[in-house]
């Protein structure tokens, strides 16, 4: 990697350490650096790996004897275990932690903190879009178009949808970075609004809409047949409710 923010900026956002404002110009730096992002990709699958791989072992019967006559055989004023038995504990030591941090990453995630932090990063994302020349990577209201140009590009297919008959007209999409992970938007108009859905792969369950408001924005959250959505805008609620029902009938 020749970039030199590939260490501690790196880090620090993808263990959420960095502050508002540090975090967000960092995503701004992520929108130009191709090494950074591709860091950045490299740690969210080491992480996945380690909360799939379910890193704990059973004992067999014969290591379990073993250890026990270990123990049994320690002279009666020894304080430690022998050695043998310290490696073994060391091990096992290690891989509570490693097990310990990936349940810290998923539990994590759905705090009330995270949720707050979730939000304020996708209006950033929403916001920034909206600035000229970031709406849209691929432009077309077709969504046969929109689809395949994704592809490739994702660990994923995400659902395109043109939703045009029920008033939300499909611009096109994009690729975005939101809360340390790469996920495809979505962008459609609403009158004179535009909506950002932004979508990525989940491996939880389907869940019911979350809604809520900052600085005049609406967002609207959801996962279903393992995808997760959110989408925002500043149209009204009721529209971003609208276009949920429309995504998951």
């Amino acid at each position: 990697m020749s970039c030199d923010r590939v260490g501690i900026s790196l880090h620090g956002y993808f263990d959420e350490e960095l502050d508002a404002i540090d975090a967000s110009e960092f995503e701004r730096h992520l929108e130009r650096c191709t090494d950074c992002v591709s860091a950045l990709e490299a740690l969210e699958s080491l992480s996945s790996s380690i909360n799939a791989a379910r890193l704990y072992e059973k004992a067999t019967p014969a290591f379990r004897k073993k250890i026990l006559a270990d123990i049994g055989s320690a002279p009666p004023v020894a304080v430690f275990p022998p050695r043998g038995v310290w490696h073994w504990l060391a091990v096992a030591a290690a891989l509570i932690l490693l097990a310990y941090n990936g349940w810290r990453v998923v539990s994590s995630n759905r705090t009330s903190d995270y949720e707050s932090a979730f939000a304020s990063e996708i209006l950033d994302a929403h916001l920034r879009s909206l600035q000229p020349g970031h709406l849209t990577d691929v432009v077309s209201t077709d969504q046969h178009t929109v689809k395949p140009w994704f592809d490739g590009k994702l660990d994923f297919s995400p659902p395109v949808k043109d939703f045009v008959d029920q008033g939300f007209s499909l611009q096109g999409g994009r690729i975005d970075i939101v809360h340390g992970r790469t996920v495809a938007a979505l962008v459609y108009g609403r009158r004179k609004h535009f909506v950002n859905v932004f979508i990525w792969a989940t491996d939880e369950k389907d869940a019911a809409p979350c809604s809520g408001s900052q600085r005049s924005y609406q967002w609207i959250e959801w996962r279903k047949g393992g995808m997760e959505f959110c989408a925002v805008s500043d149209a009204a609620p009721s529209a971003l409710e609208q276009l949920q029902r429309l995504f998951t009938d």
